[in-house]
């Protein structure tokens, strides 16, 4: 299987976010530490619909780094996300969100407003075995790719 590099978005991105969405929605996945599902489902998201859409992500509390597990089930579906980094959502990401996304941290009360918002129940996957973190990914692929349809966008041909 081919391996594809995600691209990330910085941290400190501000006003230069306004150059980087295209003409479709931008979507913020949010988790507590930014560390496993909200970066599996970025990663998903920005590698099925390629430029079309925005994908970001965000912690309220980011961990140090993506879990090394979490890097590993993204390899085995040809997503390469070792240069991803945890990073805390912030308002500049929010004004930039169309539709945000809750991967289960419950801690998004302030992000809702305003916004399309979404809660997607998910366990962390922090802590969990390789094969609870397979169901994880597995999960938030299918949630992802429904999420692509609702928005009216096409899943890349070649992925």
């Amino acid at each position: 299987m081919t391996e594809h590099q995600v691209g990330t978005v910085p941290a400190d991105i501000g006003d230069e976010v306004d150059d980087l969405a295209p003409s479709g929605p931008a979507v913020l996945f949010v988790c507590t530490h930014n560390s496993g599902r909200s970066q599996m489902a970025v990663a998903f998201f920005n590698h099925l619909v390629g430029d079309r859409a925005l994908g970001l992500s965000g912690g309220s509390q980011p961990a140090a780094q993506v879990d090394p597990l979490v890097v590993r089930v993204m390899a085995e579906r040809g997503i390469d996300i070792t240069g991803a980094i945890p990073k805390e959502w912030t308002d500049a990401l929010l004004q930039t969100a169309d539709v945000v996304i809750d991967m289960g941290c419950e801690d998004t009360d302030p992000l809702m407003f305003g916004h399309r918002f979404e809660m997607w129940p998910l366990p962390d996957p922090h802590g969990r075995g390789i094969e609870e973190i397979r169901a994880i990914r597995d999960d938030i692929e299918q949630r992802v790719r429904r999420l692509i349809v609702n928005l009216g966008l096409a899943v890349r041909s070649r992925v």
